[in-house]
């Protein structure tokens, strides 16, 4: 066995991504070992490191893995991985936006949709006998002006499924320019403040993006809004958001994310929630899901087919 061609599956990924390595010429090891120093101790051993998010990637293991040269994220976001140290030690950084986009962008949608139109709550309500109409009347996205913050994989996806509800879509993206087209509008902050009613977060997590939505942030809106979150936990505040919804500037948010989700996104701090979680639980028009937006049977497949191809074009051997 040549170990300078050695993969290390430090996460679980579809098998598609294993097979094909494998018939790359790849030999593929995995653990269940979760303790950092374990991989600590055997990173030199490995060509590729294939993760998710159990551990961080950063100045404690990477220049350890002396004969690393790609390490496959096996989703979008790469928080966990220090991308610059990599660079610097010639480690490509690989991740697959493109597999799960189409996932999240209807996540979005079917959050917003369901919020808008009270869905789990008629749903619980019918099931126990109660038959309340007038009560529980929709809102409809129709006629509305949508704010995307990000317009990468995700933003670009959920713009494209938003465009049949005939609202105004904005979207801002701090790193892009000339994006404008029949679906979409360029805007800058200033005039998604000014106008949106409803605002989906399609951004990485980053030192800048870290409760870029706070107390600051949610007071420039002129309208009423509808927050939705799909990116990261920590891009929201959660005791603003809190706040802001008890003020009425923030009508209802959507939140497939939270900011207090464990590292490897797994579950919740339990032993550490705090009363704004609490809260945001006993308020009705909060949705929640459990970071699953871009967790479909079909993302299983495409974030490994889409590294699959991306590794093939290293050429390593």
């Amino acid at each position: 066995m040549n170990t300078k061609h050695k993969v290390l599956f430090i996460d679980s990924s579809h098998p598609f991504l294993r097979d094909q390595l494998e018939a790359m010429g790849f030999f593929c090891e995995a653990f269940e070992e979760k303790n950092p120093e374990f991989y600590r101790q055997i990173a030199n051993q490995y060509i590729g490191f294939v993760v998710r998010s159990k551990i961080a990637l950063d100045e404690s293991i990477l220049p350890l893995a002396t004969q690393l040269k790609f390490i496959a994220r096996v989703g979008a976001g790469m928080e966990n991985i220090d991308v610059l140290l990599a660079e610097k030690l010639g480690i490509v950084c690989l991740n697959a936006p493109e597999g799960n986009r189409d996932a999240v962008g209807e996540q979005a949608v079917g959050m917003l949709l369901a919020l808008l139109n009270k869905l789990p709550q008629v749903d619980r309500e019918v099931r126990q006998g109660i038959w309340r109409r007038a009560e529980n009347r929709g809102t409809e996205i129709k006629g509305k002006t949508i704010g995307l913050i990000g317009y990468g994989n995700t933003g670009s996806v959920t713009a494209r499924k938003l465009s049949g509800f005939e609202a105004e879509i904005l979207a801002y993206d701090k790193y892009k320019r000339g994006f404008s087209n029949s679906i979409v509008k360029e805007a800058a902050m200033e005039e998604i403040f000014e106008r949106a009613d409803i605002v989906s977060l399609h951004i990485p997590l980053t030192p800048e993006t870290d409760y870029l939505v706070d107390q600051a942030f949610l007071s420039r809106f002129k309208k009423p809004i509808v927050l939705i979150n799909t990116s990261r936990g920590r891009n929201v505040k959660t005791v603003d958001l809190i706040a802001a919804m008890k003020s009425g500037k923030v009508t209802g948010a959507c939140l497939d994310v939270l900011e207090f989700e464990k590292f490897s996104f797994e579950d919740l701090q339990a032993d550490a929630l705090p009363d704004a979680f609490r809260e945001l639980l006993a308020m009705p028009n909060v949705l929640l899901s459990p970071h699953i937006a871009g967790w479909t049977h079909e993302s299983h497949y495409k974030l490994s087919a889409v590294l699959v191809e991306k590794i093939k074009k290293l050429k390593l051997f």
